[in-house]
C-alpha cells in the first residue's frame, strides 16, 4: 500500500520552478554577455581566445576528469550517505538535487561576477568542486532535514562558497598570497565540513528526543560501494587542475595516500575497538585523499603515504573518540562524521603543506598565508553555516527524522 500523508509546500515548489526557468533564461547568450563570449570560444568564432588543436586535446583530457568527479558526486557520495536505515531514497534524492542545484548556480554566478568565461570545462570543474564541498556538508545534518530544506540550502551554501573561494583564492589580497591547497583540501573538504558542523549546531536542538539514526548490513554495504568509488576516482578529483606536466605524479601521490589512510584505518581501528568498524572502513579510509589535497601536485610518494597513514589514524580516532566530544561541543549530532573524514584530514592537508611546500621549495609559499587562509576558511563556513541553519529552520522540521516516510511514496 502507498503512503500519501506527505505535505506539498506548494508556493515553494512553484518558487523552485521558476527560479530554475530565470537560471535558463540568464544563461541565454543573447542576455548574458560572458555566456555569448564563451559560446564563440568553443565555437572558434571568438577572435580573443585562440582554438588549437592542442588545447582542444587538453580540454578533451580535463572533460573525462569532469565525468569521473560527476561519478564522484553522485555514485561515491550518493552511496557513501546511505548507510542510515530507511532513508535511502531521501539520501539518493537529495545527493542528485544539490548536484543539480550546486554547479549551475555557481557557473552562473560566475558569470556575471568573475572574469573568466562562465561556459568552459575549467568553469564546470569549479562547478563541481562547488558541489563535492556541498555534498559534504549535508552529510553533517542528514536525516534531519526536509528535501525542501535541502534545496534551500544549496543555494544559500554555493554563495558562501563562492564568497570564501572569491576571497581565499582569486582576490588578490596579498595576505592569502603563496596558499597552497591545489586539491581542496582546505577550501573544499573543511569548508564544507565546517558549514556542515554549523547548521548542526543550530538546527539539531529540534531532534533530542527524536528517533536515532541506525543501520543494518544492506545500508553499509552500499555505503563500502560509495567508499570503494570515491576510492577509484579520486586522483581524477586531486589532479583535474593540476599542470599537465604534473598530473601523473598527482595521481601517483593520491593513490599512496589512500593507500595509507586505508592501512593506518585497518589498524587502528582494530586497535582502538578490538574488531574493524564497517563505519572506519568505509570513512577514514578516505581520509588520505582529503588531506593530500593541498600537496598533491608538489609532495613525493613516500611524503603521502606517510600523509596517508596520519590522515587514518587521524580519522579513525575521530570516529572512535573525538566525535562525541565535538557533538558535545556544538550540541548537535554530526550523522556522517564530516569532522572525522573531511574537517580534521582537510586541515590536517593544510598544515602538512606547510612542510611539504618548504621542502619542495615552492615558489612564492608562505606560510602566514597558509595558517590565515585555513582561519579564515573555517570561520567563514561555520558561521555561514549557523546562518543557513537559521534561515531553512523557518521552513520547520522533519517529521519522521532518519526515514522516507514522509517524503516518499512507499510500497508496503
Amino acid at each position: 500500500m502507498a503512503n500519501n500523508n506527505g505535505s506539498r509546500n506548494v508556493a515553494f515548489l512553484i518558487i523552485i520552478l521558476l527560479a530554475a526557468i530565470a537560471m535558463a533564461i540568464a544563461f541565454l547568450p543573447s542576455v548574458n554577455s560572458n555566456v555569448q563570449e564563451s559560446m564563440e570560444a568553443i565555437n572558434g568564432t571568438s577572435t580573443s581566445v585562440a582554438s588549437t588543436e592542442a588545447h582542444t586535446i587538453f580540454d578533451t583530457l580535463v572533460y573525462c576528469r569532469s565525468i569521473h568527479i560527476l561519478a564522484m558526486l553522485l555514485l561515491g557520495f550518493g552511496f557513501l550517505m546511505v548507510f542510515v536505515r530507511g532513508h535511502g531514497y531521501s539520501t539518493i534524492t537529495a545527493t542528485l538535487l544539490v548536484v543539480s542545484i550546486s554547479v549551475p548556480v555557481y557557473m552562473l554566478i560566475k558569470s556575471f561576477v568573475g572574469e573568466e568565461p562562465a561556459v568552459n570545462i575549467e568553469a564546470l570543474l569549479w562547478g563541481e568542486f562547488a558541489a563535492a564541498s556541498l555534498l559534504i556538508a549535508i552529510g553533517a545534518p542528514l536525516g534531519r532535514l526536509k528535501m525542501d530544506q535541502f534545496v534551500l540550502m544549496a543555494v544559500l551554501f554555493t554563495v558562501i562558497y563562492l564568497v570564501n573561494e572569491t576571497l581565499i583564492l582569486d582576490s588578490g589580497l596579498k595576505c592569502f598570497e603563496g596558499f597552497q591547497d591545489t586539491g581542496g583540501s582546505v577550501v573544499i573538504h573543511a569548508f564544507g565540513a565546517y558549514f556542515g558542523l554549523g547548521v548542526v549546531a543550530t538546527t539539531m536542538k529540534k531532534f533530542e528526543d527524536g528517533p536515532q539514526c541506525e543501520t543494518d548490513s544492506t545500508s553499509n554495504q552500499f555505503s563500502l560501494l560509495g567508499s570503494f568509488i570515491l576510492w577509484v576516482f579520486w586522483p581524477s578529483f586531486t589532479s583535474a587542475i593540476a599542470a599537465p606536466e604534473r598530473v601523473v605524479l598527482t595521481a601517483i601521490n593520491t593513490v599512496f595516500a589512500l593507500a595509507g589512510a586505508s592501512i593506518a584505518t585497518y589498524v587502528f581501528s582494530k586497535l582502538i575497538r578490538g574488531k574493524l568498524d564497517v563505519e572506519d572502513i568505509a570513512n577514514a579510509a578516505l581520509a588520505g585523499g582529503v588531506a593530500i589535497g593541498s600537496t598533491c601536485d608538489i609532495a613525493n610518494p613516500g611524503s603521502s603515504l606517510l600523509i596517508g597513514i596520519a590522515a587514518g589514524a587521524l580519522s579513525t580516532l575521530g570516529y572512535s573518540v573525538i566525535a562525541p566530544k565535538v557533538c558535545n561541543l556544538i550540541k548537535g549530532l554530526d550523522t556522517c562524521g564530516v569532522h572525522n573524514l573531511h574537517g580534521m584530514p582537510g586541515l590536517l592537508g593544510g598544515i602538512c603543506a606547510i612542510f611539504v611546500a618548504q621542502a619542495a621549495d615552492v615558489t612564492g609559499f608562505s606560510i602566514s598565508a597558509q595558517i590565515l587562509a585555513m582561519i579564515v576558511t573555517v570561520a567563514i563556513a561555520f558561521v555561514g553555516g549557523r546562518i543557513t541553519g537559521l534561515i531553512i529552520g523557518l521552513m520547520g522540521r522533519k517529521e519522521i527524522p532518519y526515514s522516507d516516510e514522509d517524503e516518499f511514496i512507499l510500497e508496503e
